[in-house]
């Protein structure tokens, strides 16, 4: 398969899934809440697929070492997130994103400069998400408003997550390798849904559904762990398998925990 083959597929792939993935989430967050919708956007829908292609070019160390940059890289998004749960408590949508990119970009630039061990990695993990959850705890227990939903909404959410996407992907080719390395992990999910959702439901409400996204994102960050460590012994394939499997027993354990709480 040639090189161009392969990166239109999994451009198309991407943009399918990143669509799909944030549909499901918004429509799940309006119809059972902000905390069912944050797990599902949090599930690996978007680097899963890249991980896929990953392990069809290259070997098992080279996906054990790219994900203990992933790892580390992760608490950049766990940050965007908490500085838009911040800010969108009453701010507007603009001004909410746009704070959230520029605190992202400044701190993956750092991030990418040092060399990361899984060790590092992992305890810079269980710090900032340690401070994240607790700042953005108290921001996760908004309702959502009741929504009515025109035949075309979902299309229009679908062809929104896309097209970002692919705006990406473009400008990656404009600003050098350094700068694609960085647009590689842009937070694209969490990005559309802020998009989506802050004009439909407020600030505030949209933020409960990323707040809790925080705590699924602690599962992603787990997965990659597991990535790291199985990929040589395991194998490329099984150690995917793996890592997925963490992540959705971690986000599926913590569906049940808040169901059995708000029964309680």
């Amino acid at each position: 398969m040639s090189p161009e083959l392969v990166f239109w597929l999994a451009l198309t792939i991407k943009m399918a899934v990143t669509a799909l993935s944030v549909s499901v989430a918004t429509i799940i967050a309006e119809r059972l809440g902000a905390v069912a919708g944050a797990l599902v956007a949090t599930l690996p829908v978007s680097a899963g697929p890249v991980y896929v292609f990953l392990a069809l070019d290259h070997d098992a160390a080279f996906i054990s070492a790219s994900a203990v940059a992933s790892l580390a890289l992760n608490t950049a998004t766990a940050i965007f997130i908490t500085v838009y749960v911040l800010a969108a408590q009453r701010r507007s949508l603009w001004i909410s994103i746009s704070l959230a990119i520029t605190v992202w970009l400044a701190v993956t630039l750092a991030l990418v400069a040092v060399h990361w061990t899984a060790a590092s990695a992992l305890v810079l993990n269980l710090v900032v998400f340690a401070l994240c959850v607790w700042i953005v705890k108290p921001y996760g227990r908004v309702a959502m408003p009741p929504m009515i939903r025109p035949w075309y909404d979902f299309v229009m959410r679908a062809g929104m997550a896309a097209l970002l996407v692919g705006a990406v992907v473009t400008l990656s080719f404009r600003i050098g390798p350094t700068g694609s390395g960085v647009l590689a992990v842009f937070p694209v999910i969490y990005t559309s849904i802020m998009l989506i959702l802050h004009r439909r439901v407020g600030g505030p409400a949209t933020a409960a559904v990323l707040a809790n996204a925080v705590f699924g994102l602690a599962g992603f960050g787990a997965a990659l762990l597991t990535l790291h460590l199985a990929a040589v012994p395991l194998g490329s394939a099984l150690a995917l398998i793996a890592a997925l499997s963490v992540s959705v027993a971690w986000n599926a354990g913590l569906y049940i925990a808040r169901h059995r709480k708000s029964l309680a």
